[in-house]
């Protein structure tokens, strides 16, 4: 007994190298395990086909001998200290998780097991589809027909509100981070465009990626979430909770009916610039009690219209509604609760559980009318006072950078928002 480590129950030999017979287990520079097709983890898992590559470490097709053969991803962390600690973070978010919903109703991805293999966390999880993300790269961009932006957005609200309800902050939501339970796909001849379009077959979703999840008790980093798909709070550094989560999904419900990133930029100063295009100006409340206040000049964003980046968010960007497809009452609505996600003021902003009764939803209902008797609304919902001002938690913390950012597990100040009921999933098969 000696000569084990534990940890969440698991055993790992402090020194496998020197057992008589075991594998050499070798590291490439940057902490990858080394391995290739046919080499088996944990006497129970046989390598594939790499599935795909992160910051992380990287993602591996496996069949599991244990399961009769069965077919799963693994999650293989590199070797290296900081994402070694992250990956156990977010196991503890998937087993709670799991405890939670164990027969995953909750549409989050659903952890079979994890394990230490030679200093490189492994987790295993069903296998799926590809990524929202990736479907429509391969479909070069042509966007989701309303139906199926419908059923994605629904589903993703679904679960992130699932999550809030739990107190936990996904802080990371995007494209990529939704995958299709199955990306089957139909061809068909689009005469506008003179190609071949994709129609995936099977809306059904999954969320994943919890290594940034954040429960309500626990540390708040400064800076969280893909650029892309931050909210402005996180940008002005005026503290955040689950309301972040919220802002993300509307520029991921954009995107999936545009086919294209609502804030293309990799600068603060020029994403909020878009913002203010794209939305309507800053509150003044928020710029007052920003740390940022060099973006700012008496309360307003200091700007050059005129300069190169500034003729470009002129001449690209416009008003939130100007990107329209169609005039009709269901795109209005879709464009109506995209405008109530991307309230600047997190503290107004619509919450999951107003969203999943937006009428945009409603023909989810119309179509299968058996669920409608099961929302359950809360007695005293949340009522906001629209004359206060920015109510933001000043939650302080090192900035820990962009899209690697690791959390460390270290209590602090957190913010618990109203519990509310949420709405049955809707599990869709193929798509009028």
């Amino acid at each position: 007994m000696g000569d084990e480590i534990r940890w969440g129950g698991h055993k790992q030999q402090d020194h496998p190298e020197l057992i008589a017979g075991a594998p050499c287990i070798e590291d490439d520079e940057d902490g990858h395990l080394i391995y290739h097709p046919g080499d088996v983890l944990q006497a129970r898992y046989e390598i594939i086909q790499t599935l795909g590559e992160g910051t992380f470490g990287k993602c591996v097709e496996v069949k599991d001998v244990a399961r009769n053969g069965q077919i799963a991803a693994l999650k293989i962390i590199k070797n290296v200290e900081k994402y070694r600690e992250a990956a156990k973070l977010e196991i503890n978010v998937l087993e709670k998780l799991k405890e939670k919903d164990p027969e995953g109703k909750y549409l989050c991805v659903r952890m079979l097991d994890w394990f230490d293999y030679h200093g490189h966390m492994c987790i295993a999880f069903d296998m799926l589809g590809l990524s929202v993300f990736d479907f429509l790269k391969d479909n070069t961009y042509y966007p989701y027909p309303l139906d199926q932006v419908r059923n994605i957005s629904y589903q993703l609200c679904y679960a992130v509100n699932f999550l809030h309800e739990n107190q936990l902050t996904h802080t990371d939501l995007k494209p990529e981070n939704i995958l299709f339970v199955n990306s089957d796909f139909e061809v068909s001849y689009n005469a506008k465009k003179r190609r071949d379009m994709r129609r995936v077959k099977n809306t059904d979703i999954r969320l994943i990626d919890f290594g940034s999840a954040t429960f309500d008790h626990e540390h708040h980093s400064t800076i969280v979430s893909t650029r892309h798909y931050r909210a402005p709070e996180v940008i002005l550094e005026l503290g955040w909770s689950q309301p972040c989560d919220v802002w993300s999904i509307g520029c991921i419900m954009f995107e999936l009916y545009t086919g294209y990133t609502l804030f293309q930029t990799h600068d603060n100063k020029e994403h909020l610039a878009m913002m203010e295009r794209i939305l309507g100006s800053i509150p003044y409340r928020m710029a007052k009690r920003s740390r940022k206040s060099k973006y700012f000049y008496h309360g307003k964003l200091d700007w050059d219209e005129k300069n190169s980046s500034g003729r470009y968010i002129r001449e690209n960007c416009k008003p939130l509604k100007h990107y329209l497809r169609d005039k009709g009452i269901q795109h209005l609505q879709l464009f109506d609760l995209i405008e109530k996600m991307l309230e600047y003021e997190p503290h107004y902003r619509i919450t999951l559980a107003e969203t999943l009764a937006h009428p945009f939803f409603k023909p989810l209902l119309k179509e299968q009318p058996h669920l409608e008797h099961k929302p359950s609304v809360p007695k005293e919902p949340r009522i906001v006072d629209r004359r206060k001002s920015y109510q933001g938690s000043e939650l302080s913390s090192e900035n820990h950078g962009d899209r690697d950012c690791v959390k460390t597990k270290s209590e602090g100040p957190g913010k618990s928002d109203v519990s509310y009921s949420y709405l049955p999933a809707v599990h869709n098969g193929a798509q009028q």
